[in-house]
């Protein structure tokens, strides 16, 4: 795909018409126009402004590889979505079992660089509900920008001594409320994500 075809993709899916892209930009619709059929290219300045409406790398505007969802999901890595959760302080876990659907807050969350890790303690029903049901969405608001991070996927438990340590060291009050007792009462689950969007 062009840089054009980027532009128009992703605005039809923010549903947002040239018109609007123009007023958010401070250019005239004629340049989106122009920007959309490849005859004219975006300013430095508003590659970057694109890159952040869009939630999207500069890299994936400029470059003509991939199709335009699976890169922009490709450039939110786990490890920028442990930092907007971070910045907001929580965020919701939706699970669902037997057609019932729950949504908890949660706080704890990290990641290994590839993937996402939550913990719950295993004694509670959210540790119930996830070996019953695997399929879980995530979502967490940040009020200062205005966006929401949004993170469809399946968990599966990981026990291994690396994950539990990356944790802990992560979140050191575990250690403490555990005492010795990590590997009994705490469930570690990897998120597998699906579709990530920040908008």
């Amino acid at each position: 795909m062009t840089t054009g075809e980027k532009i128009a993709m992703l605005r039809k899916r923010k549903n947002i018409t040239q018109e609007q892209l123009a007023e958010i930009l401070g250019v005239s619709r004629q340049s989106v126009s122009r920007w959309e059929m490849d005859q004219a290219f975006p300013e430095t300045e508003k590659l970057i402004r694109l890159s952040g409406l869009f939630s999207c790398s500069i890299d994936f505007l400029l470059s003509e590889v991939l199709s335009g969802r699976s890169q922009t999901e490709a450039a939110i890595s786990a490890d920028s979505c442990v930092a907007f959760v971070r910045e907001c302080g929580y965020f919701f876990l939706a699970t669902s079992v037997a057609d019932r659907p729950r949504l908890r807050p949660f706080g704890m969350i990290c990641s290994d660089g590839e993937s996402l890790y939550i913990v719950t303690d295993k004694r509670k029903n959210v540790c119930s509900d996830l070996r019953q049901n695997g399929r879980v969405e995530l979502a967490s608001y940040n009020p200062a920008n205005e966006k929401w991070l949004r993170i469809s996927g399946e968990v599966s438990e990981d026990d291994t001594c690396a994950t539990l340590e990356r944790v802990l060291s992560a979140y050191p009050v575990l250690r403490q409320k555990y005492s010795g007792e990590q590997e009994t009462f705490l469930a570690i689950w990897r998120i597998h994500m699906e579709a990530v969007s920040i908008n």
